[in-house]
């Protein structure tokens, strides 16, 4: 789950921290739902070459501060934020929708059984 301060901005959030999920990332899966997410960390730049659809992207920095956002990326670009220390993708769109905006703190938290 993500939050801004005490509101859940995506419920569904997964962490991508091994080396090997955060080469995957989004690749070979299908589209993000409405309400889901990936967070990559440690990850200050991204790719969508092989990828057929786009995403939205939010970089944040270690003080877990929004530094920058990146809406709708189509497949075959690049995206990167200097100071970044995680990044989350989701589906294109799904980023106004939460209604994060720069400078916004990001929390994430696992989810309750």
């Amino acid at each position: 789950m993500l939050f801004v301060g005490e509101r859940c901005v995506l419920p569904r959030v997964w962490r991508a921290e091994s080396a090997w999920e955060r080469a995957r990332g989004l690749l070979g899966r299908p589209p993000l739902a409405a309400g889901e997410g990936l967070w990559i960390e440690p990850c200050g730049s991204v790719h969508t070459f092989g990828m057929g659809y786009p995403i939205d992207l939010a970089f944040v920095g270690g003080d877990a501060r929004l530094r920058k956002l990146v809406r709708a990326l189509p497949p075959l670009r690049l995206a990167g934020c200097a100071g970044a220390r995680a990044t989350l993708e989701t589906a294109a769109g799904q980023l106004a929708q939460a209604g994060l905006g720069d400078g916004d703190y990001l929390t994430w938290r696992e989810a309750r059984a």
